[in-house]
């Protein structure tokens, strides 16, 4: 079995790379939401913006070095997402990552 430790989200960033659809907002509230930059937020304001193939959040290269540029403030759906769950291993498996 993979250990938690095993997943270093600083060289992956799969998740924040996976679907479009995934980084949305549920349950934040409305002073949650203006502390995220609007530039960061999709048109629709129903999640974060997704520039190419990936969150507009999402700084570096999936699978070499990334980071949330919004990491204080992000998503919930981003805060739930953990090393390891099923959320992760999807996204990762979509990226040939073991």
């Amino acid at each position: 079995m993979t250990e938690i430790a095993d997943f270093d989200c600083q060289s992956c960033g799969a998740c924040c790379a996976y679907d479009a659809s995934w980084p949305r907002f549920s349950t934040e509230t409305d002073e949650e939401l203006d502390e995220l930059p609007r530039h960061f937020v999709s048109d629709d304001e129903q999640g974060m913006r997704w520039d190419c193939d990936r969150c507009s959040a999402l700084s570096g290269s999936v699978g070499v070095h990334t980071s949330c540029m919004v990491y204080d403030v992000r998503p919930d759906i981003c805060r739930a997402c953990m090393p390891g769950d099923g959320a992760c291993l999807e996204a990762r498996a979509a990226y040939g990552f073991s």
